[in-house]
């Protein structure tokens, strides 16, 4: 098998399962450990994995969150059901705000059905999905483009936010912990906190598995959320946490 499609192998298998093991893939694919090191290592370079002992994983840390391309093929169903609860927030003639994230993106395409409505984004794939469709006003932020995100980010994104007004934020997170959403990465924690200061309501989207992990960077408490939609009951010690404090789940599709 060659490199470019053993590696491509690689990362079906974790899309797949979510980790790899060292062991397992020299067997597989009949190399040496070495050889699939220097495969794993240059995923890694790449922001496809994350390796850890004895293999690799796509499961997100407290730095590191995987390539949207992979998390668009990941969870489903689990973003159909809350695509479905967001997009009944909607009424026409709003003006929504949706971030970066895979989440989001299949969210993001399906807004054309809630028209006439304004739509502003930095969501490479929103922005993609919306730019034809009739009696949606597209507003696309600018800045730099992080091909890992999917989206654009930066001091240009963040001031244009600042000008600008929305009656209701979508806002995707990798991980909660107690009482706190958080992200891997600094340039997108702005973004969201920009667009939840612009917006009149804020919604936090959140799978069910991302509860009970942190991430280097505090976005946001929950209570600054006015609703929290998650795809199923998350474990019970995260929910109980959460119901002592009186902020209430949405679970799509219950």
């Amino acid at each position: 098998m060659k490199r470019d499609d053993r590696r491509q192998a690689i990362m079906d298998l974790l899309v797949e399962s979510r980790s790899v093991d060292l062991d397992d893939l020299a067997d597989r694919f009949a190399v040496s450990k070495m050889t699939v090191h220097r495969d794993l290592d240059d995923l890694e370079q790449a922001g496809l994995l994350r390796k850890v002992r004895g293999g690799a994983t796509i499961e997100p840390g407290t730095r590191f969150e995987s390539d949207f391309r992979v998390r668009a093929l990941q969870d489903g169903d689990a973003k159909d059901r809350m695509a479905r609860a967001a997009l009944g927030m909607i009424a026409p003639g709003m003006t929504v705000m949706v971030n970066d994230g895979s989440m989001a993106a299949l969210l993001g395409a399906r807004m054309a059905g809630c028209a006439p409505l304004t739509v502003i984004t930095n969501n490479a794939a929103v922005i993609e999905r919306l730019k034809d469709a009739p009696r949606v006003t597209l507003i696309a932020l600018g800045g730099i483009y992080s091909a890992k995100f999917n989206g654009f980010f930066g001091i240009v994104t963040e001031s244009a936010l600042s000008r600008l007004r929305a009656d209701l934020a979508f806002i995707s997170t990798p991980a909660v912990a107690g009482l706190q959403a958080f992200h891997m990465d600094e340039g997108a924690v702005r973004v969201k906190q920009a667009m939840m200061r612009a917006a009149g309501r804020s919604v936090l989207l959140v799978n069910h598995q991302r509860f009970g992990r942190s991430a280097l960077h505090a976005l946001a408490d929950l209570s600054d959320f006015d609703a929290i939609i998650t795809d199923a009951p998350p474990a019970p010690e995260d929910r109980a946490v959460i119901e002592r404090a009186g902020i209430e789940l949405t679970i799509a599709g219950n």
